[in-house]
């Protein structure tokens, strides 16, 4: 075996240990489940702050989750639910958002990436009525103080809401003024979706989630965050440097248009790190993720 094909052995080990750790934790049940809609999938998990100092004088900041899985069907909320706990544990009131993804054949047995327009429709429906949720279902949180983070999928999610003020006028998700967020950590996101297709991260799922080849070129501009920036919104990125799902480029491609727009993108490059471990509540990148969010939350 040459010495390419040992260290692709290796990564590919490597990643598939994170994947085990992540996915190793039972999933934590919520405090509440709270739908914004009529679908089965229109919910959103609280988790309430479990820090004993959260006092009426100093509500907790909320972070606001959204989960990867390629948009695809079969991963959902609960796979999160472990990181969404270790947030409560670190002060934060948390809301696990769920989404409809996609569903059916996509090929080869693999679910379709994403179903448009609900999952974006579902997307900025839940952060619509997040504000009023929390404040009737998380009383020890302050609705005026809400960070988004996403993973992966849930990353591109998380940039594409801070960007909704910037869609083109005929999109029917888009607002007169930016989201009122105090900002926006995404880890490993699927950001830009012409390195991300051309990388074919998950699959080609970018492609799949704006329809096929067909509708690829005529949907980006509705959908990639890449091509809606500047947003004016507080934004990093934490990626590992040894993400074999969703590669550096991806994240370092978005940062670079960004710049380009005249606005700054934090990006916090972890050595040593794939995929899973932003999620992983017993990997040391949780807790700098938590750590990032912590910067924008108080």
């Amino acid at each position: 075996m040459s010495d390419a094909a040992d260290a692709a052995a290796v990564a590919a080990a490597r990643a598939a240990a994170e994947e085990e750790s992540a996915f190793s934790h039972p999933p934590v049940d919520p405090d509440a489940t709270v739908p914004y809609g009529d679908d089965p999938d229109q919910v959103i998990d609280f988790y309430a702050p479990r820090t004993e100092d959260t006092a009426a004088d100093r509500l907790a900041p909320v972070v606001a989750v959204l989960h990867g899985g390629a948009w695809r069907a079969p991963y959902d909320r609960r796979h999160v639910s472990p990181f969404a706990a270790f947030l409560a544990g670190r002060g934060f009131a948390v809301a696990s958002v769920e989404y409809r993804r996609g569903a059916g054949d996509a090929g080869g047995g693999d679910p379709v990436a994403g179903r448009w327009p609900d999952t974006l429709d579902d997307v900025a429906a839940a952060l619509d009525a997040l504000p009023a949720l929390v404040r009737a279902h998380l009383p020890q949180a302050d609705p005026r103080r809400i960070v988004l983070t996403g993973h992966s999928a849930g990353g591109h999610l998380a940039l594409w809401a801070a960007a909704r003020h910037l869609l083109p006028a005929d999109a029917p998700w888009r607002t007169d003024r930016p989201a009122p967020l105090r900002g926006v950590v995404a880890l490993a996101p699927i950001a830009d979706f012409a390195i991300a297709d051309k990388l074919e991260v998950c699959g080609g799922a970018a492609r799949e989630f704006l329809g096929g080849d067909a509708r690829f070129a005529e949907r980006r501009p509705y959908a990639d965050p890449a091509l809606l920036l500047p947003t004016g919104i507080a934004t990093t990125l934490v990626q590992g440097r040894c993400d074999l799902d969703v590669p550096q480029a991806v994240a370092e491609s978005y940062a670079d248009a960004a710049a380009k727009a005249g606005e700054v993108v934090g990006l916090t490059l972890l050595e040593d790190v794939g995929h899973f471990p932003l999620i992983d509540p017993a990997a040391d990148a949780c807790a700098v993720v938590a750590e990032e969010i912590a910067q924008l939350a108080w």
